[in-house]
């Protein structure tokens, strides 16, 4: 039975037996080369290790050149599972390939093979190029950030289109559906090419989300990254991987997915875009229930670092984040790092509530659109001593209560709107004249048929106050 391409093995692959003089007598491959390969190839680990010791720049060059001469699927696989292994076997190795000897051709076959062959060899590309880039000698990573040479500056310009490459075929991964579908953006260097294997998208659906992840959490340490992704969209795709793991599989997945968020939690359009999805509420979940220390220890970090940006503080308070703090700070942890985070999140929360007054607290429930029975709707003086508070912007917050009630599905968020409106219209001078010149009383004449019994007693409320007015509501009880 012919081996799935898709479950494909460095070992399996390396068990092959390569033609390498076919291809020095086609002249695909110098005689130098071939007699490197011979040196190299079916050698045990130890002289493998020798040899790239005494002369890796040697061996990079003839992976490389073969990678750009021959497009023989098997080949191709074969060559970068000798680099794999090679990696594997150390991973510092990878500066070999920024040897000046090989320039900055060393990027190039692995961000043209992201696009094209079996699923090994766009999985394989993807790994050792995100090595690569990563092993970066500080020398140049200096000049790259300085920028200030002409030959620097080329430099620059050579990695951002290698990143903004291999950033495209990760944004593909997570895009690509069960089925196989193509992605519609194919990067020039991808199109720009005549190999005789086709381009098609990945075969192994179970596993390109796991690579192209993998992979993201250490591209994003990369500056240019942070920002081409934001850019492309991309962290709307990482919001819904967010979710409690049962498997290692899975978990190493939650894991870089949200070292992912972490690292992007330093950068501010980012910061923007996770402010208006339900990132904050799915890192909460996973971290209420989750044992596994590293992960614990990820979205407490992020959790810290957002907590002084925009609106996240206030909703944090609201999602009871304090609690869940203090019930992990309880918890046995090893990791010192852990255990200051939590405690400098337990005090960045203390504080905040301290500072985030009942009536600002009251505003981030109602933009968020989630209401629930928190004591502040039912607190009198807090009604007394905030009502010419909801006159700013034009009454923005009683519009958005009205508007809750026409667009929201949740129950219990339609029964708080319901009962906050029939609270303003009893402690506003004016409640009455304003709540119906904004329409409310159509949207609340609807609620009173729905099948929640809570909903239709405080729309009941809401209508009775309404025409009673403001001196006859506080009769009214709920």
């Amino acid at each position: 039975m012919a081996m799935d391409q898709a479950d494909l093995t460095t070992d399996q692959i390396l068990t092959r037996d390569i033609p390498w003089e076919t291809y020095m007598s086609t002249k695909l491959i110098s005689g130098t080369g071939l007699q490197l390969l011979k040196r190299y190839d079916k050698k045990p680990q130890s002289i493998k290790a020798q040899l790239l010791d005494e002369d890796g720049p040697a061996y990079v060059r003839v992976f490389i050149t073969i990678l750009q001469e021959i497009f023989k699927e098997e080949t191709v696989e074969y060559v970068l599972a000798l680099i794999d292994e090679m990696l594997a076997e150390n991973p510092a190795r990878a500066r070999l390939f920024h040897d000046k000897s090989i320039g900055s051709g060393a990027y190039e076959p692995f961000l043209r093979l992201l696009w094209k062959g079996s699923w090994y060899i766009q999985e394989k590309s993807c790994n050792i190029l995100t090595l690569i880039i990563s092993a970066r000698l500080k020398a140049q990573d200096a000049a790259l950030m300085n920028g200030e040479p002409s030959d620097s500056k080329k430099k620059l310009t050579t990695v951002e289109e290698v990143l903004r490459g291999q950033l495209d075929w990760v944004c593909a991964q997570n895009r690509t559906e069960p089925n196989g579908k193509e992605c519609e953006h194919i990067p020039p260097i991808a199109k720009n090419r005549t190999e005789p294997f086709q381009l098609k998208q990945p075969s192994h659906a179970s596993c390109n989300i796991h690579t192209a992840i993998s992979c993201l959490s250490k591209l994003l340490k990369e500056p240019y990254v942070r920002s081409a992704f934001v850019q492309a969209d991309g962290v709307k795709l990482l919001v819904p991987l967010i979710s409690p793991a049962s498997t290692q599989q899975s978990m190493q997945l939650l894991y870089e997915t949200c070292l992912s968020i972490w690292l992007l939690s330093f950068y501010e359009p980012a910061i923007d875009y996770l402010a208006t999805s339900r990132s904050l509420q799915r890192l909460i979940e996973v971290v209420k229930g989750s044992t596994k220390e590293k992960v614990v220890r990820v979205i407490v970090l992020t959790l810290k670092n957002l907590l002084s940006k925009g609106t996240f503080g206030a909703q944090m308070v609201d999602l009871g984040l304090l609690q869940v703090v203090q019930n992990l700070k309880a918890q046995a942890w090893s990791d010192e790092d852990l255990l200051e985070a939590l405690n400098q999140l337990d005090e960045g929360l203390k504080d905040k509530i301290k500072k985030l007054s009942s009536f600002d607290k009251y505003k981030q429930e109602v933009l968020l659109g989630q209401l629930d029975w928190s004591p502040m709707h039912k607190d009198s003086i807090f009604w007394r001593d905030n009502i010419s508070n909801f006159e700013e912007n034009d009454f923005q917050i009683l519009r958005v209560l009205i508007t809750i009630l026409g667009t929201s599905s949740d129950a219990r968020s339609l029964a708080v709107a319901c009962y906050d409106l029939s609270q303003f219209i009893q402690y506003h001078p004016a409640g009455r004249i304003i709540v119906t010149d904004l329409k409310a009383k159509e949207q609340v004449m609807k609620l009173m048929n729905h099948e929640n019994a809570e909903v239709t007693k405080n729309a009941l409320l809401c209508i009775q106050r309404l025409f009673l007015g403001a001196k006859y509501a506080s009769f009214l009880q709920v």
